[in-house]
C-alpha cells in the first residue's frame, strides 16, 4: 500500500538568494496555484499562501522565482 503525503512543502528559491517555504495540502492545490503563477505577466504580482490561516500571503513577481522544489511530507505536521 502506497503512503499518501499529509501535505507538500514547497521551497521557493528567489532571485538574490532568498528562500521561502510554503505548504499546500495537496499536489492539486499546488498545481492550481502554479497555473496562476505562469498565467500572468512576469512582472505582475502573485499571491502565495504562506500559512494555514486564511488571508496570510507572500506577494512576489513570477520573474523573481528562480527554482521550485517540491517535498512531500509524510509525518506529523510540526508547525
Amino acid at each position: 500500500m502506497a503512503r499518501q503525503p499529509r501535505r507538500y512543502a514547497i521551497h521557493l528559491l528567489l532571485v538574490g538568494g532568498h528562500h521561502e517555504l510554503v505548504h499546500f495540502a495537496s499536489l492539486d492545490a499546488f498545481q492550481a496555484w502554479y497555473g496562476v503563477l505562469n498565467a500572468g505577466a512576469a512582472d505582475a504580482f502573485v499571491n502565495v499562501p504562506i500559512g494555514d490561516l486564511d488571508g496570510e500571503y507572500l506577494v512576489l513577481r513570477p520573474s523573481a522565482v528562480s527554482a521550485i522544489r517540491i517535498e512531500p511530507q509524510y509525518g506529523a505536521i510540526e508547525d
